[in-house]
């Protein structure tokens, strides 16, 4: 695999060979004698901001032997509108890896095709595909084999995680439920092109999470969509996780979300705050 730009380019075993090497990875933290990435310069080029996706890359490059270069956009020439392709030729000739995070998926993939180096993607308007491998290696670690998993996401099914959620789903047979108002529901360009029988999308949150092993969800407003606050907000208000929503879920279930949350919308606090202990 040269770049990892999104779930949906992937194979099923990409996915799976993505999942094994976490493991190995994680458990071998601080005793790892191969080091990878020993001499090499990877940069972190982003524009949008970022907590715990800029320190999760910035210390894995460290664990890994290499060391990180960070631009934001304000203090390179993207920001005064040099094309990514530009970026991409200099950056390529410099570093030995890239990781982006931006609002064009386009960009991403224009900067890996001119760079010619190594490009991940951390994070874009239309993939977040690291945070789905992450989320995917939880729930396994957690809950066990992912295929026995009932899935449900609640909130925005056309955002960015939701699709790479879709992706994985459709890559590895998993059972996928989506609640979402019609208007935010996944376009037919995706579901037209799904085969897994597993994956379902209805308006009903509580249908969704009907005996759901997993509940997953996100911000209402993503970053960029600002402007759509009020009508978001209105439109997702019977779309919180809440204690009433997990009455009808496995009492078991795992609640995941990618964060930042913003308590009391998209979920409540105490929902929060008793599944982040576990």
């Amino acid at each position: 695999m040269a770049h990892f730009l999104s779930i949906e380019e992937q194979t099923p075993k990409q996915l799976s060979d993505l999942l094994q090497m976490t493991g190995i990875l994680k458990s071998s933290r601080g005793q790892r004698e191969n080091k990878p990435l020993l001499n090499q310069v990877w940069a972190m080029i982003f524009n949008k901001p970022s907590t715990r996706t800029r320190v999760s890359f910035e210390v894995g490059i460290r664990e890994l032997g290499g060391s990180v270069m960070f631009l934001s956009q304000n203090e390179i020439q993207l920001g005064r509108g040099e094309p990514i392709v530009d970026t991409a030729r200099v950056l390529g000739r410099m570093v030995q890896g890239a990781v982006i995070r931006t609002f064009s998926q386009d960009d991403i993939q224009r900067f890996a095709e001119y760079s010619q180096i190594p490009t991940i993607n951390a994070l874009s308007d239309q993939e977040h595909p690291c945070q789905i491998v992450a989320d995917l290696f939880t729930i396994q670690e957690k809950r066990g084999a992912l295929n026995e998993q009932k899935i449900c996401f609640i909130g925005d099914g056309d955002c960015n995680v939701a699709r790479s959620w879709i992706w994985a789903a459709e890559k590895l047979g998993l059972e996928l439920r989506i609640a979402a108002p019609i208007e935010y529901q996944p376009g037919e360009t995706v579901l037209s092109q799904l085969r897994n029988g597993r994956i379902s999308v209805t308006c009903d949150p509580f249908a969704a999470a009907a005996d759901a092993d997993i509940i997953y969800t996100d911000v209402w407003v993503s970053m960029g969509r600002e402007a759509e606050s009020a009508n978001r907000l209105a439109d997702f208000r019977e779309y919180q996780v809440n204690e009433r929503l997990l009455r009808v879920a496995n009492p078991q279930a795992l609640v995941l979300h990618c964060l930042p949350a913003y308590r009391g919308k998209e979920i409540t606090e105490a929902i929060l705050e008793k599944h982040a202990k576990t």
